[in-house]
C-alpha cells in the first residue's frame, strides 16, 4: 500500500516568499504523527535558497494534515527548510518563532488572522471588464448577486478544502473590491495559526488552478481609488482576555520607541502603497490606536471596551505578510510589555 505526501515549503524569493511543493510516494499507511515523516531534500538553487555549487537543502516536516485535493490517505506536509548541517536556513522564519512561542507560552497568546486576497483572470482582477473598470466600491463587501460577486464557487471550494484538511479556518467573506475575498484562521496559538495559514494559502492557489484563475496577495492589486489587501491580525493573551488594563498595555507597547517602524518594515513588501491613511488604513509612518477605529493602526473592538476584556486588531500587516514574522513581532513586543507590567 502506498500514499502520496505533498511536501510544502516556503522559498527564498524576495521581497515576498513563494510556496513550493513536490510529491513523495510513501510506503505503508499514513504516519500517525509528523515526527514519523522522513526528511527530504530539494534543489535550493532553483528556489533562491542556495547556489548551484552547493545546492542541496533539507525539508523537515513540522505539520501534516489530510490532502483534500487528492483525498483518500494522501496528506499535505508543511516543512521547515534546513541547511545540510541541520541548522535552520536563513529563509526559515518559523525557526525564529519557535523559541519565542515557548518562552511566552504561559501567557497563552492566541491569534486570528484575516487573510485578504484577490482573484485574477489573466491580467485583470476577476469581475473587472476588458478595457475598463467596474462600478465604484460600495456593494461588493459581503455582497450577493452575480453583478457584484465574482469567484464564489472557488471560494466555497477552498473553504471546503480547508475544512477537510482540518485547518482552524473560522470564516469567509467577500471584500470591498470586486474579485477580492477574505478567509479567517484562528484563534489559535502563534505556531498553529501560522502553519494553518500557510497551508490555507497553498490550498487557495491549488484550488484556483482548477478554475483557471490565479490568486494574489498583492497588497495593492489595483492602483487608485480601490481598497488594498491586508492580513489584519487579532491578538490576545490570557491577561487581555481577563482585563482591560492589559489591552491598553498591549496597545501602548506597539507604539513605543522604534516599535512602530520595527513592525511595519516587516509587515509585508509594498506596505506604503496600502497604508496611505485612506481606504480604512492608518498612514504607514504613524502609529495610533482607538476603539472601533478602522483608520487606526490598532483597533480595539467596541465590545472589548464594553466588556473591559478581549483582544486587539493590528490592522497594518499586508496580505503578503509572513505569519511567522508578524506573530513573532507581536508576541515579543506585547508579551514582554505585559510581563514587565506584571499583567500575566
Amino acid at each position: 500500500m502506498t500514499f502520496k505526501a505533498e511536501y510544502i515549503w516556503i522559498d527564498g524569493t524576495e521581497p515576498t516568499a513563494k510556496l513550493r511543493s513536490k510529491t513523495k510516494i510513501m510506503a505503508g499507511s499514513p504516519a500517525q504523527g509528523v515526527a514519523d515523516l522522513p526528511v527530504w531534500g530539494f534543489d535550493g538553487s532553483s528556489t533562491n535558497q542556495a547556489e548551484g555549487h552547493s545546492s542541496d537543502r533539507v525539508l523537515k516536516p513540522v505539520f501534516a494534515c489530510p490532502d483534500p485535493i487528492r483525498g483518500g490517505d494522501d496528506i499535505l506536509v508543511l516543512c521547515e527548510v534546513f541547511n545540510i548541517d541541520m541548522t535552520p536556513h536563513e529563509s526559515n522564519t518559523r525557526a525564529s518563532l519557535r523559541p519565542l512561542a515557548e518562552q511566552f507560552a504561559d501567557q497563552e497568546p492566541i491569534f486570528g488572522i484575516e487573510q485578504e486576497y484577490t482573484f485574477f483572470a489573466g491580467h485583470r482582477p476577476l469581475g473587472f471588464p476588458e478595457g475598463g473598470f467596474p462600478a465604484a466600491q460600495g456593494g461588493y463587501y459581503c455582497g450577493v448577486g452575480s453583478d457584484e460577486i465574482f469567484g464564489r464557487e472557488i471560494v466555497e471550494k477552498h473553504l471546503d478544502n480547508c475544512l477537510k484538511a482540518g485547518l482552524a479556518i473560522s470564516g469567509i467573506n467577500a471584500e470591498v473590491m470586486p474579485g477580492q475575498w477574505e478567509f479567517q484562521v484562528g484563534p489559535v496559538s502563534p505556531l498553529e495559526v501560522s502553519d494553518h495559514l500557510w497551508i490555507a494559502r497553498w490550498l487557495l492557489y491549488r484550488t484556483a488552478e482548477d478554475f483557471d484563475v490565479s490568486a494574489t496577495l498583492d497588497p495593492k492589486p489595483v492602483k487608485g481609488d480601490w481598497n488594498g489587501a491586508g492580513a489584519h491580525t487579532n491578538f490576545s493573551t490570557k491577561a487581555m482576555r481577563e482585563g482591560y488594563d492589559a489591552i491598553i498595555t498591549a496597545c501602548e507597547s506597539l507604539g513605543e520607541g522604534s516599535k512602530p517602524m520595527d513592525h511595519v518594515k516587516n509587515y509585508g513588501a509594498g506596505i506604503d502603497d496600502r497604508l496611505t491613511g485612506l481606504h480604512e488604513t492608518a498612514p504607514w509612518n504613524e502609529y495610533s490606536y482607538g476603539v472601533s477605529d478602522r483608520g487606526a493602526s490598532v483597533r480595539i473592538p467596541w465590545q472589548v471596551e464594553q466588556d473591559r476584556k478581549g483582544y486587539i486588531e493590528d490592522r497594518r500587516p499586508n496580505a503578503n505578510v509572513d505569519p511567522y514574522v508578524v506573530t513573532r513581532l507581536i508576541v515579543d513586543t506585547c508579551c514582554t510589555a505585559l510581563e514587565k507590567a506584571g499583567q500575566v
